[in-house]
């Protein structure tokens, strides 16, 4: 018997979508091995010709080098008619490509991980009168383009009640709106290591206050200003402390870091396969807003001081972190430098731990994967 053809949608704008498409296409192999056939589809980059296809790859360097740009084309297209009338004309100019994701063996189920393809792919079902099933998977924990939310999905799982609430604003029904979490990378899906034994395995100070600083894949932001002021404030406070910087893709960064000299231990990485090691070798964590980010950091009980945001996209994660008492936002390496050496103290750390366990849903992609096939298996039967 031949495997079931699913296809995930997504496109590379940021690294949180292909990374929830990864995370449910293991949860399908994990959880049901030979039956079905999973593939990760970038709708934008390899079925839509010059010069769609082009835009994935201006994300990256608008974000990273004309922000005030991303958020005019966000606030143009919050604007639904406008985001409408786009996209029908992306459809127009790209329909004779989006037909070949459908040509043989035609997909037995649909999965869309980014906004901007529930409206596009639903009209090309519509258009071409294919009866595959499709669902959504909300990969944003706060702040929710309304491109993610279509009424003719047969599920849409989010992460949060705020996801699912707007799920039902946009006017999905309560059956559709599944709240299970965030599809996260498997290695946090499943034992972690304790804390003694990840600082052992990755050559740090066992006893030391340790706080895990994340550049984001491409090292943006002020990293660097941040890692010397966080270190000049944790040996201020005379208490064991060390600092490890994860710089991603910025060899720059990585060099110029690993060159400095610390008043503190500092270790100073690349880009990184194990992260789910370091989180649980740290006490807490200081990141930008991005949502997968955030799922691990609850995961492994972090406190997470978050450093800056996209606008837009990544606004309400700031409200969700304060607000769920797991963390706090500062914007300026002095102060969050301030704010990470008041958390050497451990009473507030460990209410902060606490409370980001309770959020955490570490099996997620489990979850969704369940349910999406005993969904599959009914209709199935009633056939």
């Amino acid at each position: 018997m031949n495997p079931c053809r699913i296809l995930i949608l997504m496109s590379d704008t940021g690294g949180g979508h292909r990374a929830s498409a990864q995370a449910l296409q293991a949860a399908f192999a994990a959880r049901y091995p030979d039956r079905f056939q999973v593939e990760i589809v970038d709708l934008w980059t390899d079925y839509t010709p010059w010069p769609i296809n082009q835009m994935p790859y201006l994300y990256s360097p608008i974000i990273a080098r004309v922000l005030w740009f991303w958020k005019l084309l966000w606030a143009v297209f919050e604007n639904e008619r406008a985001f409408s009338a786009a996209l029908r004309l992306v459809y127009l100019i790209s329909r004779n490509e989006l037909r070949k994701v459908l040509q043989a063996p035609r997909p037995h189920l649909i999965i869309s991980v980014h906004p901007f393809m529930q409206h596009i792919f639903m009209r090309l079902l519509e258009h071409e009168d294919a009866a595959i099933p499709f669902m959504t998977v909300v990969t944003d924990l706060a702040s929710f383009h309304h491109g993610w939310f279509h009424a003719r999905a047969g599920r849409c799982f989010v992460a949060s009640e705020p996801a699912a609430a707007t799920a039902r604003r946009h006017g999905l029904h309560a059956g559709q709106v599944r709240l299970l979490g965030l599809p996260v990378r498997p290695p946090f899906a499943g034992a972690l290591p304790e804390k003694e034994t990840a600082r052992a395995r990755l050559g740090l100070i066992e006893t030391a206050f340790t706080v895990l600083l994340l550049g984001g894949g491409e090292g943006m932001g002020p990293v660097a200003a941040t890692a010397h002021a966080v270190a000049r404030r944790l040996a201020a406070t005379g208490k064991a402390a060390q600092l490890v910087v994860i710089c991603g893709r910025n060899e720059r960064l990585r060099q110029s870091l690993q060159q400095s000299d610390w008043p503190i231990p500092v270790q100073v990485c690349g880009f990184v396969d194990n992260m789910q090691e370091w989180m649980a070798a740290s006490d807490c964590v200081i990141t930008k807003a991005g949502p997968g980010t955030i799922a691990e950091a609850l995961i492994c009980g972090l406190p997470i001081l978050l450093s800056g945001f996209i606008p837009g996209q990544e606004e309400g994660n700031v409200s969700f972190v304060v607000d769920n008492g797991v963390g706090a936002y500062r914007d300026s390496p002095e102060d969050i430098a301030a704010t990470v050496s008041n958390w050497v103290d451990g009473s507030q750390r460990a209410h902060m731990s606490a409370r980001a366990r309770e959020l955490a849903r570490p099996r997620a992609a489990y979850d969704i994967v369940d349910e999406i096939v005993e969904l599959l298996d009914g209709e199935a039967v009633e056939e």
